[in-house]
């Protein structure tokens, strides 16, 4: 999951150097944080937020086992 994100931000983004991404995990959920530069934010959540929605729905789309809830936060 943490792979996918950090592929889909970066042909997104100026400064893919300056991808974070980090994954937490408790018994329920998945949650995966995306960091970019400040400059990227606008490019990662895109117009109305509709980017940052695409890439919940594909990271929602693939299941992790044990069918865990996936969240995804961007983080300034």
């Amino acid at each position: 999951m943490k792979e996918l994100i950090e592929f889909i931000a970066a042909k997104l983004v100026d400064r893919p150097d300056l991808i974070t991404v980090t994954q937490q995990e408790d018994e329920e959920n998945l949650i995966i944080e995306l960091r970019v530069a400040q400059e990227d934010l606008g490019k990662v959540i895109g117009k109305q937020g509709r980017t940052a929605r695409a890439m919940r729905a594909v990271l929602a789309a693939s299941v992790t086992e044990g069918g865990k809830r996936t969240r995804l936060e961007i983080v300034e």
